[in-house]
């Protein structure tokens, strides 16, 4: 059997393919210039394959793989330069004529030359919005981030879509938050700007990333420090609206020829202010609901890790991360109930709640990577991460007549703790293959999720009962085992992209307490089990004989699972009159998307896309009892969408800007039985975001920004009507301590223009959603650098434990505008 393995094996390597890329770099006076580094790039999106540096006598050797490529020079105190595009067939070595550098205008012995990255980047597979330097992140947390970023939406509970499309999965430095719902929302605001070096909106993922997200992958990079030597920063930031927010951080790194040690710390402290209200209209009665809620959050986010190169070819790393943060929330709530047909207030209902929170995650990932000169690859990731979520909320449901006297009420507390476990390994190989780039990987997660909702009538401060008929526990586990084949290879004036993942998913869901059947309390049983497989095929078709117009066709398949919290049958009590369920029935939604992409001069990209979604889910807001309302995730039946989506960045001396449009069409249809449970709502809605940079003064030491977008109506989450939103960001930058350190300011949303509203009339209730929150901030913030600033390129990696960490979902408690 050995033998025929390495019969097999060596036929395999015969058919390799790759070619040395040589050439020779010079100055002006056509000396040869050596210690010059050599970046070999991907002429599709400029991504770095390979690094050389010029011997004593100007010349440089490459080993590449087959495709097209280009070749850029740095050298400091020389303005950067770029090669022709040139192809590699495995024919024979290729040549790059002489290339000659130049001078930087005033450069002088001893000066740091750097440079800065345009604000958005957009490639073959993605758009990069290059947050690292710019004024108007100054103080924001990433939920603000991506409410800015193109094509990107928020709606009145923070859900995130792109393009129209929900079910978007956040990746933190190419690994899933394992969180949705309320708890991703609570988790992206203690994220602080000052630890985000770049957004990655990926719309089309090859079939190497996880299926889920079935309008792409927003990748959330954090800063890494590519110093040799011992360096590192600390920053200091505060921002004021209502009131006051804090943050600050220290990051240190050692990095020699073998070791890199590295890590940081943020600290963030927050109290912020929002306002909900809710006007409900069901049957005979109106509830109408005002609430102001106060969020004091405090947390402490931590990396540290290190990578040790054995050779050339082995590195080793460990990393491990996390996020602990305490909050606590206050909410005064007033609802008005006025019988409908005299308009005449007949009760009121005082809600005044109180909870204290935390949420705990650390997360620990070894790391092993082997790359050789022939272009074989090879990338191991072993995962392990825990979600420690506890919740304790005080809820008083006090009733008062017309004229302020006390009809008496009910006071309840909830305790859900929750606790998670997530467990990954991941592998991904990549080699030359006939002509082309083959890549095989698979990955392996288990995940075990334990929810304990108990619910306590309380009677006095000092007493309490347990309420067994009204508590729950709620056992799940999944398993999901995955394999996939991608490869590409470049044909003359054009490039194909294909590949195929399989997804075998394995889950059982248990809950178990009380219910009432009339007489007595008697225990249940609700558990359900699901074993499916899926096939997610990928394709890609780029013409690029013409490199200044190039086209692209891509075809993906993609699956969202349904968040761990939401397949609880069990009743959460938001208030007397809202309550909110799981739903053990609820489906995955599929996704089939096809796009064309035109790239004009490498700057003007135009993006044509249809998406059919099946099953998709939405949160309805159904009638109970008459007069109460249930909140629950089901799925609709079908969902289309065709958008457009053009961008264009601009550049003139000191003077730079990025302009984004993205409209689209939306359609929704479901019958869930009834004359007015029906849905079939379309809506035209469109996008815009502009970002504005220029730099002024002697030195041009100081930038100035403005960036602002724009969402007209649109519809959220297939129910809701929503009004159009807007706002404009400014701010301030000047370069201090010899260029070693920054002081920005900035003011969000100048002229407080997000207020949010919605309407939705299903099953016979009409519905007003409207709120805001402390949008309008002044915020300051400084950065100082210290020690070595050589830069080397900093290793890459993707964690194992990816798409099952999207979907912790939010606990008991989270509804409608909390």
């Amino acid at each position: 059997m050995r033998k025929y393995t390495l019969i097999a094996l060596a036929v395999l390597i015969s058919t390799l393919a790759s070619a040395q890329v040589s050439g020779f770099v010079k100055d002006q006076q056509g000396k040869g210039l050596a210690k010059t580094t050599v970046s070999l790039l991907r002429a599709k999106d400029s991504s770095v394959v390979k690094l050389s540096v010029t011997d004593n006598e100007g010349k440089f050797t490459i080993e590449s793989a087959l495709g097209q490529f280009l070749v850029s020079l740095s050298h400091v105190g020389y303005a950067p330069v770029y090669s022709n595009v040139f192809e590699v067939t495995g024919s024979g070595p290729v040549s790059v004529n002489s290339l000659t550098m130049i001078k930087s205008e005033g450069a002088l012995q001893g000066v740091t030359v750097s440079s800065k990255k345009p604000m958005v980047e957009v490639k073959a597979d993605k758009m990069i919005l290059n947050v690292e330097g710019t004024i108007n992140a100054t103080g924001n947390d990433a939920l603000e981030l991506l409410r800015k970023s193109p094509g990107v939406m928020l709606d009145k509970d923070d859900n995130i879509s792109l393009s129209g499309k929900n079910g978007v999965q956040i990746y933190i430095d190419g690994k899933p938050s394992p969180l949705s719902g309320a708890d991703l929302t609570a988790f992206l605001k203690t994220l602080q700007s000052s630890q985000i070096e770049a957004i990655e909106i990926i719309t089309n993922p090859s079939a190497k990333y996880d299926a889920a997200g079935n309008a792409g992958i927003i990748n959330i990079r954090l800063k890494k420090n590519k110093a040799f030597g011992t360096n590192g920063s600390i920053l200091a930031g505060y921002n004021i609206g209502a009131r006051p927010k804090y943050n600050g951080g220290i990051s240190l790194n050692h990095r020699n020829g073998k070791v890199n040690v590295f890590g940081n710390y943020n600290y963030n402290w927050n109290l912020n202010q929002n306002l909900f209200n809710l006007y409900r209209e069901q049957l005979d009665t109106i509830f109408d609901q005002r609430s102001k809620m106060i969020n004091k959050n405090i947390s402490h986010g931590f990396k540290a890790g290190v990578d040790y190169s054995l050779n050339s070819k082995h590195t080793l790393g460990v990393v491990v991360s996390g996020n602990l943060s305490d909050g606590n929330m206050k909410s005064n709530s007033g609802t008005n109930i006025v019988y409908k047909p005299t308009g005449v207030k007949d009760r009121s209902l005082a809600a005044n709640n109180s909870s204290t929170s935390s949420r705990d995650n650390v997360n620990f990932n070894l790391n092993y990577r082997f790359a050789d000169t022939s272009g074989h690859e090879l990338n191991l990731d072993a995962d392990y991460g825990l979600y420690r979520i506890k919740s304790d909320q005080l809820q008083p449901n006090l009733y008062f007549d017309p004229s302020g006297g006390s009809l008496g009420g009910r006071i309840y507390n909830m305790i859900a703790p929750t606790d998670i476990d997530i467990y990954a390994f991941k592998a991904d190989y990549e080699q030359n293959f006939a002509k082309g780039r083959l890549g095989l990987g698979t990955k392996l997660s288990y995940v075990k999720s334990k929810n304990d909702f108990s619910r306590y009538n309380v009677y006095t401060p000092s007493f309490k009962e347990y309420d067994s008929s009204r508590s729950n526990i709620f056992n799940y586990k999944e398993n999901i085992n995955a394999a996939y084949v991608n490869y590409n290879r470049p044909f003359k004036g054009f490039m194909i992209q294909f590949g195929v993942r399989m997804e075998n998913t394995i889950s059982e869901g248990h809950a178990s307490g009380y219910k009432d059947p009339g007489s007595g309390f008697v225990t249940y049983d609700s558990t359900f089990k699901r074993n499916y497989v899926d096939f997610f095929p990928s394709a890609a078709l780029t013409f690029n004989k013409n490199p200044m117009s190039q086209f692209s066709l891509t075809y993906s398949r993609r699956i969202d699972r349904p968040a761990y919290q939401d397949l609880n049958p069990f009743e959460f009590k938001l208030d007397d009159y809202t309550y909110q369920k799981g739903n053990t029935q609820l489906r995955p939604q599929y996704t089939n998307t096809f796009g064309i992409t035109h790239t004009y001069k490498y700057r003007l990209n135009t993006t044509l896309n249809y998406s059919h979604v099946t099953d998709v889910f939405t949160q309805l807001v159904d009638t109970a009892e008459k007069s109460k309302a249930f909140i629950s995730k089901q799925n609709l039946a079908t969902q289309d969408i065709a958008s457009l989506n053009i961008s264009y960045p601009f550049q003139y001396k000191s003077y730079s800007a990025f302009g984004n449009f993205n409209g689209y069409y939306s359609h929704y249809a479901a019958d869930f039985g009834g004359g007015t449970r029906k849905i079939n709502l379309d809506v035209v809605a469109f996008n815009i975001y502009m970002q504005h940079s220029i730099k002024f003064g002697k030195t041009k030491a100081w930038t100035g920004e403005v960036s602002g977008w724009y969402n007209s109506p649109s519809i959220w989450g297939g129910t809701f009507k929503s009004k159009a939103l807007w706002s404009v960001d400014g701010g301030v930058q000047k370069t201090i301590f010899k260029g070693k350190g920054n002081l920005k300011a900035s003011v969000s949303d100048i002229f407080r223009t997000i207020k949010w509203k919605g309407t939705s009339n299903f099953a016979g209730q009409y519905l007003v959603a409207s709120g805001n929150f402390e949008s309008r901030q002044f915020k300051v913030n400084m950065t100082w650098r210290f020690g070595n600033m050589k830069v080397k390129a900093a290793r890459q990696r993707k964690t194992g434990a990816e798409d099952e960490s999207g979907r912790v979902g939010s606990q008991g408690g989270g509804g409608i505008g909390q």
